[in-house]
């Protein structure tokens, strides 16, 4: 983890060479604007609860907290979606059989979500997968954050909000069945992704080298879900005022092909 980052530093050049003990970046932009950009997990372990002194330190001296969508509101953004076929009928006989699989090993019903969009079936799969492996929202980076920075009445801005990703999904091919299709074909990849992720914030080191991560989306999903949503973060980030920012997005934007700090870079 720290090695990767380290190359990434020295790539930009604009980045400082403090390390940290979980997964953060410092970037100067242009203007006076410093970032403290933080790899976050949506859903964490009760051990990484509290979060680390120095993050929360560097929160208290922030003049905002930046995260992908506010999550602490109750309200669900996803809406009443148009009935489906059902989920025999949008998958191969071997997806399906896979999926009747893990259901039975998540003790879901099938049944009760099969003409749900394919990206809803997508995320309620992964979340309780992530439940198996012991992971709560309420132990998430970006949701402790919000809470620390609501506390101490800290401004927090949205880089997108529930409604656009909300939107952003319903504008998935197929009502997102690739989505679907891909957490099947990556299940036991995620399970192993979320794991190494929660190990740096626990602050243990992998025995292996984490230079390279797993792939778990499809090219078509990765321009969707990841270059394209880097790119307009980026935007947003390069018209803020003036000002120290604590800037917590998931993890995986951190790194891979068209990662939101190589897009930060001055542009010739």
């Amino acid at each position: 983890m720290g090695q990767l980052l380290r190359h990434i530093a020295a790539f930009l050049g604009l980045i400082s060479p403090i390390s940290y003990a979980y997964p953060a970046l410092d970037i100067n932009l242009p203007g006076g604007r410093q970032l403290h950009l933080v790899g976050s997990i949506h859903m964490g372990t009760v051990d990484m609860a509290p979060l680390p002194t120095r993050l929360i330190m560097r929160l208290k001296q922030a003049d905002a907290l930046i995260v992908e969508s506010d999550i602490t509101g109750s309200a669900s953004p996803f809406g009443d979606a148009e009935p489906q076929p059902g989920l025999e009928q949008r998958l191969s006989t071997d997806e399906f059989r896979q999926l009747l699989m893990l259901c039975q090993e998540l003790e879901a019903d099938v049944h009760a979500f099969s003409t749900l969009p394919g990206w809803q079936v997508a995320l309620m799969m992964q979340a309780r997968q992530a439940q198996r492996l012991g992971l709560r929202t309420e132990y998430g980076v970006d949701y402790q954050l919000l809470q620390a920075a609501k506390s101490q009445h800290i401004r927090v801005i949205e880089l997108e909000g529930a409604q656009q990703q909300y939107a952003m999904l319903e504008q998935l091919p197929r009502g997102g069945i690739v989505l679907l299709r891909d957490t099947l074909e990556h299940w036991h990849t995620n399970a192993r992704l979320l794991q190494t992720m929660i190990s740096w914030w626990l602050n243990v080191k992998p025995s292996g080298a984490w230079d390279t991560l797993p792939t778990t989306f499809s090219t078509e999903l990765y321009d969707m879900l990841m270059h394209q949503r880097n790119q307009d973060w980026r935007q947003k980030l390069e018209t803020l005022p003036t000002g120290n920012y604590v800037v917590a997005v998931g993890a995986l934007h951190l790194y891979g092909e068209n990662n939101l700090p190589a897009m930060l870079q001055p542009r010739q």
